[in-house]
């Protein structure tokens, strides 16, 4: 018998044994130096992404920065914290299918920068649509879009 697929929900709320505070060691001090790292668990991430209301956005780095001061640690991991970013969005896209209004705002939530995330549910030109719905402004350079000010519509996660 077939194994049964995982839903996105399944993946968020499977905490995988984290968050885990770990020392920055390795390839990863060349980058980041001395201190300790802090790998959330999913639904951590996806609690972050909810608070971010209508007209607002946050960035991975910000989510980033509220869980390394959440853990006492130095820094947020980049990768995990991007990985728990996109299954956020997944499953809040399957939650909406499934008939659900209140889903996490997942697309409030940019890339540094400002940048659109392509690994989004519809890719950019969903998120895009959904930004500029909440009245941000869309600007695309080269093939990448970002959001125009991005940074006054920023609000601190980490109180």
């Amino acid at each position: 018998m077939p194994k049964k697929k995982t839903t996105w929900q399944e993946k968020l709320n499977d905490s995988k044994g984290y968050p885990k505070v770990e020392e920055i060691k390795g390839k990863m001090s060349k980058k980041w130096g001395a201190g300790t790292l802090v790998i959330p668990a999913p639904i951590e991430v996806d609690q972050l992404m909810r608070k971010v209301p209508n007209g607002k956005l946050t960035t991975i780095n910000e989510i980033r920065s509220a869980l390394a001061t959440k853990h006492k640690a130095t820094i947020g991991c980049p990768l995990t914290t991007g990985i728990f970013a996109w299954i956020s969005a997944y499953a809040a896209e399957e939650q909406k299918q499934q008939g659900a209004t209140d889903i996490t705002p997942y697309w409030r939530t940019l890339k540094t920068g400002g940048f659109l995330n392509e690994k989004y549910p519809g890719g950019l030109e969903t998120q895009k649509q959904l930004l500029e719905q909440e009245g941000h402004g869309v600007i695309k350079k080269g093939k990448k879009y970002f959001v125009k000010d991005y940074l006054r519509a920023v609000i601190p996660l980490d109180q």
